[in-house]
């Protein structure tokens, strides 16, 4: 039974490939190694000890892992075509599903996944760029002639997380890298269409200034940062205007006004 599962093709390979791999071992290793498999190929020796003793042997040649995977599929007896076949199977259900007629698109299965890998202030920043659109975003160089030199001093600079009114405003890089590796953002090096007044205003917050101060003679580079379309269906789904508090300018208002005490009412509300 064991002899019939076992593929004498497959132990050749084995052997072979195993002793070439040897072949940074000394020599003495090396042929006994080589002879030892032969010999018990040749001689008809059990399968289950010439398995055990080829991975003693070649455990150390071929790394645990490799030995153990090519030791497993050989007793098993599966080909290539039986691990692929789960996975044919699964697209074939895919295609499947996408030739069924439905009302209307179903929501994208990896919806529900993002809101568990958002954090809340991420989801406040989405709003924004939903409901404000594309943000400014600069970044500090230093200046050189023909930019041959040029150093980048402070990167990705905007006011994301004032006017997102976040909590936590220091963590806004992780913020928006996370956002980015979801698919939902992306960081364009091409600056906002008209944004000339945005620009105006972020350079004139006191982090730029002090980065530009720091840097001597500086050069800035506008860009912007905007939704993916994936992300903005996923706002449209998953995070609607009409839930959760403010964002945007009412929100950067609110937090300048109770920052010097006064009372900020939104104009919108009764």
């Amino acid at each position: 039974m064991e002899e019939s599962r076992t593929d004498p093709a497959g132990l050749a390979r084995l052997t072979v490939g195993a002793w070439v791999r040897t072949a940074e071992w000394t020599l003495g290793s090396t042929a006994r190694a080589g002879r030892r498999v032969a010999r018990a190929v040749l001689s008809g020796e059990s399968v289950p000890d010439l398995i055990d003793d080829a991975r003693s042997g070649l455990r150390g040649l071929l790394g645990v892992n490799e030995i153990e995977e090519l030791v497993a599929g050989l007793l098993s007896g599966k080909s290539d075509d039986d691990v692929k076949a789960p996975l044919r199977d699964r697209g074939a259900e895919l295609l499947q599903t996408s030739a069924d007629v439905v009302d209307g698109p179903p929501l994208h299965p990896a919806y529900e996944n993002i809101l568990r890998d958002l954090a809340p202030d991420e989801a406040r920043i989405l709003r924004l760029l939903a409901g404000d659109g594309p943000q400014a975003a600069i970044d500090i160089r230093t200046w050189r002639p023909l930019d041959v030199g040029s150093r980048l001093v402070a990167p990705g600079l905007s006011m994301i997380a004032r006017n997102a009114g976040v909590q936590f405003p220091d963590s806004v890089f992780q913020y928006l890298n996370n956002l980015n590796r979801l698919g939902l953002v992306w960081f364009s090096r091409e600056p906002l269409d008209g944004g000339t007044s945005s620009y105006q205003v972020l350079e004139a917050q006191p982090e730029v200034l002090e980065a530009i101060e720091a840097t001597g003679r500086a050069r800035v580079v506008r860009r912007s940062i905007h939704l993916t379309a994936f992300g903005s269906d996923f706002c449209d789904v998953a995070l609607p205007e009409d839930s959760g508090p403010p964002t945007g300018e009412f929100q950067a208002a609110a937090m300048e006004d109770d920052a010097d005490g006064s009372d900020y009412e939104d104009p919108g509300m009764p």
